[in-house]
């Protein structure tokens, strides 16, 4: 199943997620379906509040991210806790399904260390570095309400800011099904 994301300007992109319940029978199809809407929206990470679901949940498929599929990984984070971050920061410019056609300049941390659970409830925790950190972080990041373009500084912010009303009312041209908070 391919679920609409929700666009900027929606109020579950701004909570922050709740944990998702252990005993719930679902887990395994939504993070199928997860995986299913975030490459038919030609992404690389989905976090659960960007269909709709506040809980901590997020996929991600860093092997997407460049020519060699043998570096990153593709898996599922559930009920995550970054535990450290650290390293050099470095910048790259970001972007987001919920937020089309905007991009800017983030700086993060290059490595993390997280545990998380995965789809059969297995406990794991791991070091990522360099773009798979990134990924992990921006989508770890949608769990807390924060959105990429909280990063953003003085004139690229306000040179958004129509942009951004335009998205949260549906004025945005995509390839995937969205949901807007604001009709047309």
């Amino acid at each position: 199943m391919i679920y609409p994301i929700v666009a900027y300007g929606d109020s579950v992109l701004r909570k922050e997620a709740e944990d998702y319940p252990r005993d719930s029978e679902d887990l395994t199809s939504l993070v199928e379906n997860m995986f299913e809407t975030m490459y038919k929206a030609n992404g690389v990470g989905l976090a659960a509040p960007q269909i709709g679901k506040s809980h901590r949940i997020f996929v991600i498929d860093s092997t997407r991210m460049g020519d060699d599929e043998t570096t990153g990984v593709k898996r599922a984070f559930i009920n995550p806790e970054i535990l450290d971050e650290y390293g050099d920061e470095w910048t790259f410019e970001e972007g987001c399904l919920s937020i089309p056609d905007v991009h800017g300049d983030v700086l993060r941390p290059e490595k993390l260390t997280i545990r998380y659970f995965d789809e059969l409830w297995n406990e794991h925790e791991e070091e990522f570095d360099d773009m798979t950190a990134r990924v992990i972080q921006h989508e770890y990041d949608h769990l807390d309400g924060v959105l990429f373009t909280d990063y953003l500084k003085g004139l690229k912010k306000q040179m958004l800011r129509a942009k951004l009303v335009n998205i949260s009312k549906g004025i945005v041209k995509v390839d995937y099904r969205m949901r807007f908070p604001v009709k047309r």
